[in-house]
């Protein structure tokens, strides 16, 4: 995969739909919607099928003789159970046959600079998921954040050896000062920023705001391995429709625009 000044990638269909965590995560979707949910994540090949813990039975069974994961959950959105209870749904999650477990971090706490509590908190997730073969993805929630708490987080994370770092829940709404609440999610400079800070071998997952082929494309050009998304299928068709194949096809792309609203 390569970046040039021109905008373009070399690509297979196959890297593309392997860089999506196909998101099933708002509050209101029914047993019926995780179903075709999760038919499309098998259909089109993703990475993983992004669920809350609940439904962590369901996606196994539904996804079985696939190569699709199941990636749960924990602390979603806000991050704000005991670090107790939190490890404990996390290794849950992992025992139950979640291959990929995304955690929140406490907000409050790295807001409040309390980094011990922070990194204790990771790194006791981290144990408790990986010692049953699972991976770690760690949530900072950077609309809430400013960057040198972004960049003490990626140096926590790549300390510990967590799978990866994460811009966002896709949920994290902030009160704007007309009142009204607004998202951003990723973002290319803290997308720029959380590479640049964490080790070579720390992933970067991008969610919130990444909801077309160009936006991935972009994305991956700066070094990120995984993005979250809803709009599943109609990346994965634009993609065929560009003429990306199994075969490393290059393609252009149009950067993100940063002015669009975030959020799945």
């Amino acid at each position: 995969m390569t970046e040039q000044r021109t905008n373009s990638i070399t690509v297979t269909l196959q890297q593309v739909a392997k860089m999506i965590d196909h998101s099933l995560l708002h509050p209101t979707m029914t047993d019926k919607d995780i179903l075709e949910g999760l038919r499309i994540a098998r259909k089109y090949g993703v990475a993983t099928a992004c669920v809350k813990p609940y439904l962590i039975p369901l996606a196994k069974k539904e996804l079985e003789g696939s190569q699709v994961l199941v990636c749960p959950v924990i602390g979603f959105p806000h991050g704000n159970s005991t670090t107790e209870v939190k490890v404990f749904e996390a290794e849950a999650a992992a025992l139950a046959g979640g291959a990929e477990v995304d955690m929140v971090i406490n907000i409050g706490k790295a807001l409040g600079g309390d980094w011990d509590y922070v990194a204790d908190e990771i790194k006791q997730i981290n144990k408790n998921v990986t010692k049953h073969g699972a991976t770690l993805k760690v949530i900072f929630e950077n609309d809430y954040l400013q960057e040198e708490h972004i960049i003490r987080l990626c140096q926590i994370c790549s300390d510990i050896g967590v799978a990866f770092v994460k811009t966002s829940t896709g949920y994290g709404f902030v009160k704007q000062p007309n009142g009204m609440y607004s998202y951003k999610g990723a973002t290319v400079p803290h997308l720029k920023l959380m590479r640049k800070h964490s080790k070579p071998e720390i992933q970067i997952k991008a969610a919130g705001g990444v909801r077309t082929l160009d936006d991935l494309l972009h994305v991956m050009s700066l070094g990120v391995t995984r993005i979250g998304a809803t709009a599943t299928v109609a990346i994965l068709e634009d993609a065929a429709k560009r003429g990306i194949t199994d075969q490393p096809t290059t393609v252009t792309f149009k950067p993100i625009d940063e002015s669009a609203p975030g959020g799945y």
